[in-house]
C-alpha cells in the first residue's frame, strides 16, 4: 500500500473535517487509490464504492456523524464510509470470516445505523428516523443515499410517497450512475442548480408562497404558471409532484462542489432530493472492460486486471459444472422445445445465468429490476395467460415476495417455477445473502413443492417436473459447482415428484441428505466405514413432499437416522421429516437433525462454516459415533435435537 499524505491521519469524520476544503480532491484521489489497492486483495463490491467515493467524503465533511444519520441504499456504496469511520486498517479483513462486513452494520460501528444488504430500504428508514427525531424534538439531520438500481424497488416508491406526504426535514441523495444521463451535467444544469440552492432565491420563493396563500384566485393563476415553468425547467418533476424540493442533476465526482451543494440544501430544512450523476467504477482503468463496471470483483492484479485465483489446498474438492450454469442450460434447452417457457429475473440476469436465455429468447425474457414481489405476481399472471414462467431469484431476495407467492400465485392455483439460486451459505456476502430460510417460508404454502438437485441430470428433471406442475414448484440449489462425484454422471434421471433414491445401502445408520448435503453424506459414509460403521446414504431430492417409503425404511432398518440440510434447523427439511413421522404415528426416538443454527450467520467459506456448525463430513461422522456409543451404553433416548 503506498504512503498517503492525507488519509493516514483520518480515523473519523472529525479528522476529515480538519482537511482544508481546497485539498478535498487530493483526499478523494488518495481514497480512490487505497480502495482499489484494498479490494484488489480481498475482492468485493468495488464499482459502486468507486462511483460514490466523492459523495462519501462530502457527506462526512458536511454532516456531524454519528449524531446525524446516513441511511445507505444499497450498502456496497459505503466502502469509503467504512474507511473514513475508523475501519481503513480493517479493510484487509473485508468479507472474511471474523472480519468486517461487506455492508454497513450497527453491530460493527456506531456510524452504521442499519444492516444494508438488500436494496430499496434507505428512504423508508430515513423517513422513520426523521419522524422519530421530530416526536422527540431532536435536531439531527437525516440523509438517505439511494443508488445502484434501488429506484427499481417498489419499496422505494412507497417510501417516497409517504415522505412527500409527511414533509419531514430530510434529504435523499439519488446517486445516478446511468451513462446516458451524463449529458445533463453541463453549464445549464450547474447554473440552474446554483439558482435553486441560492438562499436568497429560496427565501423569495418561500415568502411568495406565503403571500399567495392570502389570495386564492391569484394563487390558482400563479400556480398554473409555476407548474408550467417547472415542467419546462425541472428534470425532477416527478419528485416535485410527490412533495420534494428537487435539486440537480449535479456532478457527483466534484467533491468540493458536492460539499457546497450539500451545505445549501441541508440548510433549507425541507424535504429535499439531490440528484447526482456518477460513474460506476470511476478511476479504475479496468472498469470500462467489465459489463457490470466492477460491481463485484474477486482479488485481481492492479496492473493487469487479471483475476488472482487462490491456490487450491490438497484436500480441495474437484468440481464440475456450476449449479447456476446447469440450471440455465437446462432451462434454455427446454425453452427450445416449448415456446411457452418464459424466464423472469429481478435485476440478476448474470447472477442467475440467464444471459444466454436472454439472447436466444429476448421476447420470453423479463428482467423486472429489483422488484421481487412484482416478479412473482407478474409470473403468476404470465401463467394465467397460458405461459410457463420460471422466476430465477436468489433465495435471500425471494424472501421479499412472500405475500405474492401466497396471494397472487398459490391462492389462485397458478403454476410457477421458482429457481432459488444461492440456497444455503454464500461465503463472503454473509448474513444478508445466506439463503438459509427458504424451506421455512415456502414449506407452509399449500401444495408447494420444494426440490433440491444434487447434480445436473436431476436439475433438468426437476425443471421438467416443475414446468408440468400446476402450482408453486421451488427449486433450491447452492452457490458453487456440482461435485466431481456427480459431474461425470451421464443421461437423464427419471423420477417423480417426492421420489428419492438410496445411493448406498447400510444396516446401522441412515443419512437422509437433501441437495448439497448428498456429497457430504457420501464423504461421511466413507469415514464411518473406516470406523466399522455401515451407513446408508439416501438422496431425498425433495423437502416437500417427502418420500415416506424411504423414511419408513430408515426408521425400521437403522439404529440411528440423521437428516442433513444446508438450511436453518427450524422449519427445515429435518422438521418436515419429524412432521411426517408424527402424522404417520411413528416414533422419532432414533432421529437426529443436523442443520445450520437458528441465527444469522456472518461471512466465511462454506467449508469453514460447515465444520463450525457440525455439517462437515468429519463432524457428521463424529456425531454418528457419539450417538452410537451413547446408545450402546444407555437406553435409547426419545429426545430429538
Amino acid at each position: 500500500m503506498p504512503d498517503f499524505k492525507w488519509i493516514e491521519t483520518i480515523q473519523s469524520p472529525a479528522d476529515l473535517k480538519k482537511t482544508p476544503f481546497e485539498k478535498l480532491p487530493e483526499v478523494a484521489a488518495e481514497y480512490r487509490e487505497a480502495l482499489i489497492q484494498s479490494v484488489a486483495k480481498t475482492g468485493g463490491h468495488l464499482g459502486a464504492s468507486l462511483g460514490a467515493l466523492e459523495l462519501n467524503i462530502a457527506l462526512h465533511y458536511v454532516l456531524d456523524l454519528p449524531t446525524d444519520k446516513i441511511c445507505w441504499d444499497v450498502g456496497h456504496q459505503a466502502y469509503v464510509h467504512k474507511m473514513i469511520t475508523g475501519r481503513r486498517e480493517k479493510m484487509t479483513t473485508l468479507r472474511k470470516h471474523g472480519g468486517i462486513s461487506g455492508f454497513p452494520s450497527p453491530f460493527e460501528s456506531s456510524y452504521d445505523h442499519f444492516i444494508v444488504g438488500h436494496a430499496g430500504t434507505a428512504i423508508s428508514q430515513a423517513v422513520g428516523l426523521a419522524a422519530a427525531r421530530d416526536i422527540q424534538h431532536g435536531s439531527e439531520r437525516v440523509v438517505a443515499v439511494v443508488g445502484d438500481g434501488a429506484m427499481t424497488a417498489g419499496l422505494s416508491y412507497e417510501a417516497l410517497n409517504n415522505a412527500g406526504h409527511l414533509k419531514k426535514d430530510m434529504l435523499i441523495v439519488l446517486n445516478d450512475n446511468e451513462m446516458s444521463i451524463s449529458k445533463n451535467v453541463g453549464g445549464i444544469s450547474k447554473y440552474f442548480n446554483k439558482m435553486l440552492t441560492n438562499p436568497i432565491y429560496n427565501r423569495i420563493r418561500s415568502e411568495t408562497e406565503k403571500q399567495l396563500d392570502r389570495f386564492p384566485r391569484l394563487r390558482r393563476f400563479a400556480s398554473a404558471g409555476l407548474e408550467g415553468m417547472k415542467h419546462l425547467l425541472v428534470p425532477g418533476i416527478l419528485f416535485e409532484e410527490l412533495g420534494f424540493r428537487y435539486f440537480g442533476p449535479v456532478d457527483g465526482h466534484d467533491v468540493t462542489g458536492l460539499v457546497e451543494t450539500l451545505r445549501k440544501v441541508l440548510a433549507l430544512k425541507d424535504c429535499c432530493l439531490l440528484h447526482i450523476i456518477t460513474e460506476k467504477g470511476r478511476g479504475c482503468k479496468f472498469a470500462a472492460k467489465d459489463s457490470e463496471r466492477l460491481h463485484g470483483v474477486v482479488p485481481f492484479d492492479t496492473e493487469t486486471g487479471e483475476k488472482i485465483q487462490p491456490k487450491p489446498s490438497p484436500e480441495a474438492r474437484e468440481a464440475g459444472i456450476a449449479y447456476t450454469k446447469a440450471f440455465a442450460n437446462a432451462l434454455t434447452d427446454l425453452a427450445r422445445q416449448d415456446p411457452k417457457v418464459a424466464a423472469i429475473t429481478a435485476a440478476m440476469p448474470t447472477g442467475t445465468g440467464l444471459t444466454g436465455f436472454q439472447k436466444e429468447f429476448p421476447e420470453r425474457f423479463f428482467d423486472v429490476g429489483i422488484a421481487e414481489q412484482h416478479a412473482v405476481t407478474f409470473g403468476g399472471a404470465l401463467a394465467k395467460g397460458g405461459l410457463k414462467p420460471v422466476c430465477a431469484i436468489y433465495s435471500t431476495f425471494l424472501q421479499r415476495s412472500q405475500d405474492s407467492l401466497i396471494h397472487d400465485v398459490a391462492l389462485q392455483r397458478l403454476p410457477l417455477v421458482v429457481a432459488m439460486d444461492r440456497a444455503g451459505l454464500v461465503g463472503a456476502d454473509g448474513a444478508t445473502h445466506n439463503g438459509v430460510f427458504d424451506i421455512s417460508y415456502l414449506g407452509h404454502i399449500p401444495d408447494a413443492v420444494i426440490a433440491a438437485p444434487k447434480d445436473e441430470p436431476e436439475m433438468r428433471r426437476m425443471l421438467e417436473l416443475g414446468l408440468a406442475y400446476p402450482g408453486i414448484f421451488a427449486l433450491r440449489y447452492p452457490r458453487g459447482e456440482v461435485p466431481a462425484a456427480f459431474a461425470d454422471r451421464k443421461g437423464k434421471d427419471v423420477f417423480g415428484i417426492g421420489e428419492g433414491e438410496v445411493l448406498l445401502e447400510g444396516d446401522e445408520v441412515s443419512l437422509l441428505a437433501l441437495g448439497s448435503m448428498v456429497e457430504i453424506a457420501l464423504k461421511a459414509q466413507a469415514l464411518l466405514k473406516k470406523e466399522g460403521v455401515d451407513a446408508r446414504v439416501v438422496n431425498m431430492r425433495f423437502a416437500r413432499p417427502l418420500d415416506g417409503r424411504l423414511i419408513r425404511e430408515a426408521l425400521e432398518k437403522s439404529r440411528l437416522v440423521l437428516t442433513l440440510e444446508e438450511h436453518v434447523l427450524t422449519g427445515g427439511f429435518g422438521s418436515k421429516v419429524l412432521e411426517w413421522i408424527e402424522a404417520n404415528g411413528l416414533s422419532a426416538g432414533n432421529v437426529r437433525r443436523l442443520a445450520l443454527p437458528d441465527r444469522f450467520i456472518e461471512q466465511g467459506s462454506r467449508d469453514l462454516l460447515f465444520d463450525e456448525f457440525g455439517l462437515s463430513p468429519e463432524r457428521i461422522s463424529a456425531k454418528v459415533l457419539e450417538e452410537l456409543r451413547s446408545k450402546d451404553s444407555s437406553p435409547v433416548s426419545s429426545s430429538v435435537r
